[in-house]
């Protein structure tokens, strides 16, 4: 299937090629477009199923599904908010978070004083961390303070999804981050009227694209 061998239990996206001893076959039924959640996850939240502590949890936020269960497209730690995806497809999710697709995925972080534009090249250019070295595709003053001016807003770019990784990065320079939410991920943005703890499902261009992204 795509060129890898499938294995049991194994989906096939819409629009792949699936061939038997090498020669390409048609599928018994019409490949369905998988389903996509675009969730404004709100501070406090876990992204698991359940938690032993009975902490609030993401799913308990989705709709039911007939058949199957949602999986999320990468993660937020507990005390980050913002966009999150959830597809009914473990097909779509693996493929689109694989490392040869170097998804963006865009943050704003409000970190503790302001960047020297020294420090903004280090954090382009890679600093290191504890499970290696990690840099941001871009990064941006935003045009707004908090806190007497205290603490400074940045756009960031990265294109993993290392555990804390955009936290871990501005920590190594000393900027602790205060508040951190993703704007971003791939083609999709979180929607300026999607309140915290609230969903909204993909387009179907806007899940095109990510299949688009997914079949490379």
């Amino acid at each position: 299937m795509d060129g890898k061998v499938a294995k049991l239990g194994d989906r096939a996206l819409p629009g792949a090629v699936i061939a038997v001893d090498g020669k390409p076959v048609a599928a018994a039924v019409p490949a369905v477009a998988p389903r996509l959640l675009l969730y404004h996850k709100p501070v406090g939240e876990l992204v698991t199923r359940s938690d032993p502590e009975g902490r609030a949890t993401v799913f308990a936020r989705l709709p039911p599904l007939a058949h199957g269960r949602w999986v999320s497209i990468g993660r937020l730690d507990l005390n980050s908010a913002g966009l999150l995806l959830f597809t009914d497809s473990g097909e779509l999710a693996n493929r689109f978070m694989h490392p040869r697709h170097g998804v963006d995925r865009e943050y704003h972080a409000r970190v503790k004083g302001e960047l020297t534009l020294q420090e903004q090249k280090r954090l382009c250019e890679g600093v290191t961390l504890a499970d290696g070295p990690a840099r941001f595709a871009r990064i941006a003053p935003l045009p707004r303070a908090t806190d007497g001016g205290l603490n400074r807003w940045y756009q960031v770019v990265i294109r993993e999804g290392r555990s804390r990784e955009v936290r871990r990065m501005f920590e190594s320079l000393g900027h602790p981050v205060s508040r951190l939410v993703r704007r971003r991920f791939g083609p999709a943005a979180l929607p300026s009227d999607l309140t915290p703890g609230r969903w909204v499902e993909a387009s179907p261009a806007l899940v095109a694209s990510f299949l688009k992204v997914a079949r490379r």
